[in-house]
């Protein structure tokens, strides 16, 4: 299209007016820069050198950016500014995203005993280039390490926020395994349909019985009738399903022998309370959850001590 190259102007014009500005809030260091740390992080490089101990050890320059992380449950602000860029990008179609490089610039040693401050930019963002990943824009930040207030070293890091050249076609949606409907089972899946839990009754000796058999039991005989259940019970054991994963579930969740009032027991989920907290004795009751298009099951929710 001829008017296309205009189009990425005025765009890249857009991205460019981000430049300069804060990526993310000023922040302190956590720790004061401190032997510990240089040691730990000497032994985890196999950096030997006679320049990180002693009492005139500095900490090792390629250290730089470990002063000024804040860690897994204190991660610093960005600015709403880096924000707007992300999601300007995002809106575009590059909403992909792969870390490409960083670079350290070592100014001055950093010792014990220096307190860390730093501040962070957008330092620039690059005209529209072609990939193998896609086309994108490379995004670079530039954070600015202080010791004492002297500039001691700089650390850039680069993105690239790219359009994927081959988008993977989207997954197909799982679905849960179709249970075996026969001629012995048929009437129990039917009832679940009419949302009724049906218990097989032998017309003999009026037994119980659950799941579905062909014959009681209990004195043998084949003639049977249903009685719809109740739909209250309780847990009556119980285990929580963590591994291994199976297509169309999310573990974890938990899986109940449910206890019903008429005294037979079934297996099925037990929904509506956090996984860590069904318990052995815990009152049940019955509901019906579609999972797909064709498949509704009986599930069981907590209803509390």
């Amino acid at each position: 299209m001829s008017g296309e190259p205009e189009v990425h102007e005025e765009f890249e014009a857009r991205l460019k007016a981000y430049e300069g500005l804060p990526a993310a809030a000023t922040g302190v260091g956590r720790d004061l820069v401190n032997e510990p740390m240089i040691r730990h992080w000497c032994e985890a490089m196999g950096d030997t050198s006679p320049a990180y101990t002693g009492p005139d050890a500095i900490a090792p320059p390629t250290m730089l950016q470990a002063w000024t992380m804040a860690g897994l449950t204190h991660r610093p602000e960005r600015t709403a500014a880096y924000d707007e860029l992300l999601t300007l990008l995002d809106a575009s179609g590059h909403d992909a995203v792969v870390a490409t490089d960083c670079e350290q610039e070592y100014l001055r040693p950093l010792r014990p005993g220096d307190r860390i401050t730093f501040d962070s930019v957008i330092e620039s963002v690059s005209a529209r280039k072609t990939t193998k990943l896609g086309a994108g824009y490379f995004v670079t930040t530039r954070t600015n390490v202080r010791a004492g207030g002297e500039l001691a070293g700089t650390h850039r890091f680069r993105i690239l926020k790219y359009a994927p050249a081959h988008r993977p076609p989207p997954k197909p949606v799982e679905r849960r395994p179709r249970p075996v409907v026969n001629r012995d089972n048929a009437g129990f899946w039917e009832g679940v349909a009419r949302h009724d839990l049906l218990i097989q009754r032998c017309t003999a000796c009026r037994t119980l019985r659950f799941p579905w058999l062909p014959g009681c039991n209990a004195c043998g005989s084949p003639d049977w009738d249903t009685v719809a259940a109740s739909g209250e019970g309780t847990v009556y054991s119980y285990v929580v399903m963590h591994h291994p994963p199976f297509p169309a579930f999310e573990p974890p969740y938990a899986v109940g022998l449910v206890e019903l009032a008429e005294g037979v027991r079934i297996v099925s989920n037990v929904v509506g309370v956090p996984y860590d907290e069904v318990r052995i004795g815990m009152p049940v009751r019955l509901e019906f959850r579609r999972y797909d298009e064709e498949l509704e099951l009986p599930v069981f929710r907590g209803v509390g001590p």
